[in-house]
């Protein structure tokens, strides 16, 4: 097992993009085959579709670069907005705990010292990962195509592998899989869509300048568990400090957007993306924890359609389903109550005898 993790580890840069590419190609798979019985050459449906899914994803990009290019416009005004914040701030902090402003202003200054230290390997290491990101960006949609193209064989290949005997187990597996990871992907688009509407529109009722870009932003950073949802609040907070003439504003955002995940969590993901997948709370907060050690950040978005995966292994696999039952939400039965109804009736068969 720890040789196993330490490969997972060790072949990230090659593994995550190869598990991100099958469960984009599952998803496109159908519009692959509506081209094909248009009598669309197979390999001219895939490219089509990669078009279409490229296109779609750079009219995203535009919309959100087109924001980005005005917010970035007063970006100025904001940071000088800020830094008078800060100074009154100080200058509050120093009159109240009698910390003279001298202190204040040298811990300042050896504080941005320290990260100007610290930050010279940290550029580093962002170039290394956008370095990376980029050449896994050219790569994604070759792995695509290919996946697309091979399909047929990649799945003979698994019957073969199993035996003539598992043929039909395994294409019912396969189905199985295949059907999750759509469902999956499919739900988390359209949380996507609700949360970024409705951060929008409240960010718009309250006046908070860049509103839809922040609520796009937002809902997008709402699909990393945990930090996403934190970053995704704190972001228009800093805003409404810096524009509004009231900090109360601030709390508004953060009153707005925690109804908001309210709303989420009790029937967005619920009813929309966790229908999709039938993995319990449990086993989801941990295998999110996992992933994010082992793969980061990408291991967290991909965790829960994993352990989905897993878990159609398991329920179809005899001597594996009560781990299936394990990742699933199924409760039995509680024993207690059925004990208690047990001797009512007996006591009622005593009475009437």
């Amino acid at each position: 097992m720890f040789a196993f993790i330490s490969m997972l580890y060790i072949g990230r840069g090659i593994i995550v993009p190869i598990i991100f590419a099958i469960m984009i190609a599952i998803v496109l798979h159908p519009v692959v085959n509506f081209f094909v019985r248009k009598k669309v050459n197979r390999v001219f449906a895939i490219i089509i579709t990669l078009v279409l899914a490229v296109l779609i994803l750079a009219g995203f990009g535009f919309f959100l670069y087109s924001q980005a290019t005005r917010f970035g416009e007063s970006w100025p005004k904001l940071v000088e907005t800020f830094t008078e914040i800060f100074n009154s701030t100080s200058a509050w902090a120093s009159d109240q705990f009698n910390i003279s402003p001298e202190k204040i202003q040298v811990w300042i200054a050896e504080t941005k010292a320290d990260l100007l230290n610290t930050s010279g390997n940290a550029i580093g290491q962002t170039l290394i990962n956008v370095g990376s990101s980029l050449v896994i960006l050219f790569i994604l949609p070759v792995y695509i195509f290919l996946i697309l193209f091979y399909e047929p064989l990649l799945l003979e290949f698994i019957r073969r592998l199993f035996g003539q005997s598992h043929r039909s187990m395994v294409s019912n597996i396969a189905t199985r899989i295949k059907t999750v990871i759509q469902l999956y992907l499919t739900g988390l688009v359209i949380e996507l869509v609700i949360m970024a509407a409705l951060n929008s529109i409240a960010l718009l009722i309250l006046g908070i300048e860049y509103a839809i870009l922040l609520g796009v932003i937002g809902a997008v950073l709402n699909l990393i568990p945990y930090i996403g949802g934190i970053v995704a609040v704190a972001l228009p907070m800093m805003i409404a400090l810096v524009t509004k003439t009231s900090p109360w504003f601030a709390l508004y955002v953060l009153a707005v957007y925690y109804f908001i995940q309210l709303i989420d969590n009790n029937y967005i993901v619920p009813k929309i993306v966790a229908s999709k997948v039938k993995v319990n709370a449990l086993v989801s907060i941990i295998v999110i924890l996992a992933f994010g050690a082992l793969w980061g950040i990408p291991g967290m978005f991909i965790s829960i359609p994993l352990t989905a995966i897993v878990k159609v292994i398991f329920d179809h696999i005899e001597p594996l389903k009560p781990w299936g039952f394990l990742l699933g939400d199924t409760m039995p039965e509680v024993a207690i109550f059925k004990i208690k109804i047990k001797k009512k009736i007996v006591k009622e068969s005593a009475i009437s005898e």
